[in-house]
């Protein structure tokens, strides 16, 4: 069974820096995408895809708002994507869940098959 573990989130000031960890377990071959996901404050927010990367190739895609502060990032001997934050701001606070997918074309939110369970990022001006 396929596990996503996140770690690394927390509180911290405007202008500050985060490293997010998402470490999969539990699978016998390689996904077709890994991504950051964020769900805003409010349980009616849908889930906002910020930062993927295709391990098969290592092309990254971002959401326009985090394009050139944040960065994505794998691991593949450690099974661990990355996503470092900076110059983080108010309007990044979410709780942001790491997801996978196996099926080629599919990176989107409807489209993952594996969920984390999420890490809250608070940023206080």
């Amino acid at each position: 069974q396929v596990q996503l573990v996140e770690s690394g989130g927390g509180s911290v000031q405007t202008g500050d820096s985060l490293k997010l960890s998402c470490t999969a377990s539990g699978y016998s071959y390689g996904f077709y995408c890994m991504g950051w996901f964020r769900q805003l404050p409010g349980s009616a927010s849908a889930r906002v895809g910020v930062a993927a990367i295709f391990p098969d190739g290592g092309a990254t895609h971002y959401e326009d708002s985090v394009r050139g502060r944040f960065t994505i990032s794998l691991d593949s001997a450690k099974n661990t994507v990355y996503l470092q934050m900076n110059d983080l701001k108010p309007e990044d606070t979410a709780m942001y869940y790491c997801a996978a997918s196996r099926r080629d074309g599919s990176c989107y939110t409807g489209g993952m098959d594996f969920w984390g369970k999420g890490v809250q990022v608070t940023i206080t001006s």
